[in-house]
């Protein structure tokens, strides 16, 4: 814990920290949100999946290139335009959703709400490294992590019962009145930002095609895979069994796991195995998730969903530990963005199938998803994982790319 609260002592912190949790709340609402707020207009599963991956995809594409233009051209200058354009994209996908339009039109908007989501997480990170000496951005991405995972204890519950309570449409317009207000806010901050290289990133792609950036990229479309599955899984099978309010607990209750397993994984020393270590936390989070798989109570969902909640947040850690020793600075913003699109794309993949499996054979086969997919990938950094080590500590051989 003194690592944490010197970490938070760091001269100006708060500053940014608080407006982009405020910023990024929102963002942990938005895949569910579009979820619920398609399945209400229109009744189906398949159709919320759609649109909720459609969403997810178009942020994984997009993401990256919004943070080439903020190594480019600065933060502010980025975020601004961009989180206008999300907020009057969200509020017309709410109007058609009262209106009952076409589910195609739905998945449409929904998708262009995606890709104009703000990349705020990535640039708190780029911050983080910016500010601190190299030693300490571990323990900074430790905490990003546990950040990142109270947005998702907290969005998840937020969200349901506001959506119980009222409908949707409400619970959605409150994710748009806080990334409005917390991106403006953290956009109007500058401190820590790292000053605009307009030579920074090179040709597109180029990120992504450095060694080891695609293992990383896989591994993260595993761990976003299991959000996906998991939010249609239990919407779905919270409401086959009379508690649909029960969906947003179940779901805090991972998010909760993830945080207590940041908080301790964070405290532990990086050490020069982390390649190994991320191909082990990979196996252990396909082992735990077949927990939910094969629970189908609700009493029980709940151990299991925090079970699989406490392997979450050291793989990102892992993750981000790796990719920060792997690029260089005039690019980590893209970089970061890479790896969060890669949870987007990963959140689709999960919701999309889960989805289609929910409608035709109901909820149980939907918690399948998730464990197939993160055990490819951690096939993946098992065989590849040479290429996650930093130059510094390969063979001169080993310098080709994945």
């Amino acid at each position: 814990m003194k690592s944490y609260l010197a970490l938070l002592g760091t001269p100006g912190a708060w500053r940014f920290l608080l407006p982009a949790l405020c910023a990024r709340l929102p963002f942990a609402m938005l895949q569910l949100g579009i979820m619920l707020l398609v399945e209400w207009a229109t009744g189906s599963y398949g159709w919320a999946g759609a649109a909720s991956a459609a969403s997810a995809v178009a942020q994984a594409l997009v993401g990256p290139w919004t943070g080439r233009l903020a190594d480019r051209h600065g933060q502010a200058r980025v975020l601004v335009p961009q989180v206008l354009a999300h907020a009057v994209l969200l509020a017309a996908l709410l109007a058609l959703a009262q209106r009952r339009a076409e589910p195609l039109l739905l998945v449409a908007v929904g998708c262009l709400a995606g890709a104009t989501v703000p990349q705020v997480g990535s640039m708190v990170r780029a911050r983080w490294a910016h500010l601190l000496p190299s030693e300490r951005v571990g323990t900074a991405f430790a905490l990003e992590s546990v950040t990142d995972e109270l947005t998702f204890t907290l969005a998840p519950v937020v969200l349901l019962a506001v959506a119980t309570a009222h409908s949707p449409v409400w619970a959605l317009g409150l994710a748009l009145v806080l990334v409005l207000a917390g991106t403006l806010l953290f956009a109007g901050v500058r401190h820590g930002a790292p000053s605009p290289d307009p030579a920074a990133a090179g040709a597109a792609g180029a990120v992504l095609g450095r060694r080891g950036v695609p293992v990383l990229a896989v591994a993260f479309l595993g761990v976003g895979s299991v959000f996906g599955s998991l939010q249609v899984g239990l919407t779905a099978l919270t409401s086959e069994l009379g508690s649909p309010g029960s969906a947003g607990t179940i779901y805090g209750t991972f998010s909760a796991g993830s945080l207590v397993g940041g908080l301790v994984y964070g405290g532990l020393k990086a050490g020069t195995r982390l390649p190994s270590r991320l191909t082990l936390l990979l196996c252990l989070l396909a082992a735990a998730l077949a927990g939910p798989a094969l629970v189908q109570s609700l009493g029980l969902m709940y151990g299991a969903a925090a079970l699989t909640g406490l392997v979450i947040a050291p793989c990102i850690i892992t993750g981000y530990t790796l990719l920060d020793a792997l690029v260089p600075a005039e690019v980590k913003t893209e970089a970061y963005a890479w790896l969060n699109g890669s949870v987007a794309l990963g959140i689709a993949l999960g919701a999309a199938v889960s989805g289609q499996l929910v409608d035709r054979l109901g909820a149980a086969p939907a918690f399948l998803v998730a464990p197939a997919v993160v055990a490819l990938a951690a096939l993946l950094t098992g065989l590849r994982g040479a290429s996650l080590r930093p130059a510094a500590a390969r063979a001169p051989e080993s310098a080709t790319m994945v």
